[in-house]
């Protein structure tokens, strides 16, 4: 049992030095990586290198490319006003009426590849504007798009977390989205509800000082809130169709891939089947999407594509959460090579009893200790990729599951040590006490109702 204790410890200690000592993630996990390898007793030392070292590599190797892509593709779609026009259009579409469910769809459309906390600030002015015109409670809109926002943040690739969990659990992604989308539904739904029957009872203060944050609340990477608001109001925004483009190529050239790999052959053996396989991997598809996301500005022009331009701070994004990925490849590498699989399969039957809710719970524990979902995200998944032939979940289709079980469990919930509560409590003008009673309580019940749905997924998929 020592290598339980031992992992249990591992866990102990990531959750001390990021919240407690605010170590970055990257620490955390490469020092729990190493240390766990050469205490567990069962692996002589040049292993342990080795191990770390083909985690790291084999991890970022399969998913570094397409949080890089889907990086860049959000910082296009946010700086080109391409984000707020999708809004604009779901408007359009949906009437004044129905404009609650409207920035329920425009979060979750646009936090597919853009970060949640970003996307809030871009779309947050919009929902004031809207709240001021139409009379319509502030706290419905915010909630709404908050939680519309937060479901495809840990649900559907291309978004960091689910891809970081396919690459270290070997999960294909176009099932990811296939399982994702029913239960990213689920929760969309829940959040628009929940900001319809409960944030409707909350009155918050519709003034534009809401909009600035704190000084000391580093809230967007690369600008201040307060300039990227400006700029999106200013600039001439692409056309809808444009805007989409970058978003749903790669996920239609990705799901088509997996089709195209289904036993029945859907699309023959020839070269149709060669070319939708090739587009449709994920590094291939994403690289398509950055460059449909050239077409937003009105003007591309050469330094939007240097270092310090859009693509620069795209790529400045994304490199944070590839070496934190690695760094949990890492650690999921070195209890693989520990053995922990077969302790667990031999010692923990009531564990593996509690099947596709196992990585549901732990997810959600470390989200609740960690604050940031991602590395919750990470965090599971590494230690989840040596557990889950033991669970019986080593099939494709249970792989991918877990990652959305993984995903579910990464809602519950948002309070103040993660950084996306500070920005929709200070964006939208809540007390921290409105905060808890509506952004914690909202993303408590998606999360949870979430998990539901992917429980009952399982009864039919598993």
């Amino acid at each position: 049992m020592w290598l339980i204790i031992l992992l249990f410890l591992s866990i102990v200690f990531i959750i001390i030095s990021t919240s407690v000592l605010k170590w970055h993630p990257f620490l955390s996990l490469i020092t729990v990586s190493f240390g766990f390898g050469i205490f567990s007793g069962t692996m002589p030392l040049n292993k342990v290198v080795e191990a770390v070292n083909a985690g790291f590599g084999s991890t970022i190797g399969y998913i570094g490319i397409v949080i890089l892509a889907g990086s860049v593709i959000g910082k296009f779609l946010e700086e080109s006003g391409g984000a707020y026009k999708l809004a604009e259009g779901a408007l359009k579409l949906v009437g004044v009426k129905n404009m609650p469910f409207a920035m329920s769809i425009v979060g979750y459309i646009v936090s597919i590849p853009v970060f949640c906390d970003s996307a809030f600030i871009v779309l947050s002015p919009l929902a004031r504007s809207l709240s001021r015109n139409t009379k319509i409670s502030l706290a419905v809109l915010v909630m709404a798009l908050s939680l519309g926002l937060y479901v495809t943040h840990s649900l559907i690739p291309p978004t960091p977390g689910p891809v970081a969990a396919a690459g270290i659990l070997g999960a294909d992604m176009g099932l990811i989205i296939l399982l994702g989308f029913p239960v990213s539904l689920i929760g969309l739904i829940t959040g628009w509800l929940f900001a319809l029957k409960i944030a409707s009872k909350f009155k918050i203060a519709n003034s534009s000082t809401c909009a600035e944050p704190s000084a000391n609340q580093p809230i967007v990477k690369g600008s201040s809130a307060e300039k990227q608001i400006t700029d999106i109001k200013n600039k001439k925004r692409p056309s809808l169709f444009k805007s989409l483009l970058p978003i749903f190529v790669p996920i239609l050239l990705i799901l088509l891939r997996s089709v195209s790999e289904l036993p029945s052959s859907f699309f023959g053996e020839g070269m149709l089947q060669v070319i939708i396989s090739f587009a449709g991997q994920p590094s291939v598809a994403l690289m398509i999407g950055v460059v449909l996301s050239f077409l937003l500005p009105l003007k591309l022009n050469k330094e939007m594509l240097s270092t310090s331009g859009w693509l620069g701070q795209g790529v400045i994004a994304a490199a944070g959460i590839i070496i934190v990925t690695g760094c949990g490849g890492a650690f999921g590498s070195v209890l693989q090579e520990s053995g922990i699989a077969g302790v667990v399969r031999d010692n923990l039957a009531g564990a593996r009893s509690l099947g596709i809710l196992l990585p549901i719970i732990i997810t959600a524990s470390l989200k609740i200790a960690l604050g940031s979902g991602t590395v919750a995200i990470i965090t599971s998944a590494s230690l989840l990729a040596p557990l889950v032939p033991s669970l019986g979940m080593d099939a494709p289709l249970a792989k991918a599951l877990v990652v959305v079980a993984i995903g579910s469990g990464a809602m519950i919930a948002s309070h103040a040590n993660d950084s996306y509560f500070w920005v929709v409590t200070q964006m939208s003008g809540m007390t921290v006490n409105q905060g808890y009673r509506l952004q914690t309580t909202g993303t408590f019940i998606v999360g949870i109702c979430s998990a539901i749905a992917v429980w009952l997924l399982s009864l039919w998929v598993l």
